[in-house]
C-alpha cells in the first residue's frame, strides 16, 4: 500500500501506453484502463513487468458511470486506492466544419469528453482528499488553442476540459491535489499514421525543433507532473508540440 497508484485511461496504446511505461519506471504501480484493446492491454502490463515495474490491465468504458465506479473500487478495495490519474481516454468526433455540422455531431464529443474526464476525476479526488495528496492529468490539444479547419468539435471540447481544469485546482490545491494540462500538438501514434507525409512535413519544418512529437514526449511531461516534485505546479497548460503553436 506504500507505493503510489496511477491510473492511465487509454492506456494500452500511443500517449497512454508510453505514459504507463514511463509511470512504472518511476515506481508507481500502474493500472492500464481500455475498452477494446484487451490483448494489447495485456501485453503492455507483461512487458511492464518483464521490466521489473508492477501494471495491472483493467477494462472500463469511461463514458459509462457504472463500469468507472466498478474499476475505481476494485483499484480502492484491493490496493487503496488512486494517486494519480491519467484522464487520456480518446473520444471520437465527426471531422466536418462549422457549417457543415449538425448540434448532434458537436455535442456528442463535447459531452463525451468532458463527462470522461469529469466522472473519473471525481471518484480519483474522492480517494486523494482522503490521501491529502494527489496528481490529476488530462490530456488536451494544441487545437483547444489553435483552430485548424473541421477540428471545431474536437478543439472545443478540449477548450472546455482546459477550463475545467482551472476550476478543480483551484477547489481541490488545499487538500495536496494538483491539476494541470499536457496538451501535445501533431503526435507520431497509431491515430496518425495515416496521415499524409505531406501534411506531417509541413507540421515538422515549421517546428522549431523540427520534428514531429513522440509519445514519450508527451509522457516526460506527464511523469513531471505526477511526480512529488510538482506540488507547487497546478492549473497550468503545457503544450509539448516543439514550439509550433507559439502565440
Amino acid at each position: 500500500m506504500t507505493k503510489r497508484n496511477a491510473l492511465i485511461t487509454g492506456g494500452a496504446r500511443g500517449i497512454g501506453a508510453a505514459t504507463a511505461k514511463a509511470l512504472a519506471a518511476d515506481g508507481y504501480r500502474v493500472f492500464i484502463n481500455y475498452v477494446n484493446s484487451t490483448q494489447v492491454a495485456s501485453d503492455l502490463a507483461e512487458e511492464i513487468k518483464n521490466n521489473g515495474g508492477e501494471a495491472f490491465s483493467i477494462q472500463a468504458d469511461v463514458r459509462d458511470d457504472s463500469q468507472v465506479q466498478a474499476m475505481f473500487a476494485q483499484i480502492q478495495n484491493e490496493y487503496g486506492g488512486v494517486d494519480v490519474l491519467v484522464s487520456n481516454a480518446n473520444m471520437n468526433f465527426t471531422p466536418k466544419l462549422f457549417m457543415d455540422q449538425t448540434w448532434e455531431e458537436f455535442s456528442q464529443k463535447l459531452n463525451d469528453e468532458m463527462h470522461a474526464a469529469y466522472v473519473t476525476a471525481k471518484h480519483a479526488a474522492a480517494s486523494m482528499k482522503e490521501k491529502q495528496f494527489g496528481r490529476l492529468v488530462f490530456i488536451s490539444s494544441t487545437l483547444s488553442e489553435s483552430p485548424a479547419p473541421s477540428f471545431i468539435a474536437h478543439g472545443s471540447a478540449k477548450g472546455a476540459l482546459d477550463s475545467f481544469c482551472k476550476y478543480i485546482a483551484q477547489e481541490l490545491g488545499p487538500y495536496g491535489i494538483t491539476a494541470n494540462i499536457v496538451a501535445p500538438g501533431l503526435v507520431e501514434t497509431d491515430a496518425t499514421k495515416d496521415a499524409p507525409e505531406e501534411f506531417k512535413e509541413i507540421i515538422r519544418v515549421n517546428t522549431p525543433t523540427q520534428r514531429v512529437a513522440t509519445p514519450e514526449d508527451v509522457a516526460n511531461t506527464v511523469r513531471f507532473l505526477a511526480s512529488e516534485g510538482s506540488s507547487h505546479v497546478t492549473g497550468t497548460y503545457t503544450p509539448v508540440c516543439g514550439g509550433a503553436y507559439l502565440p
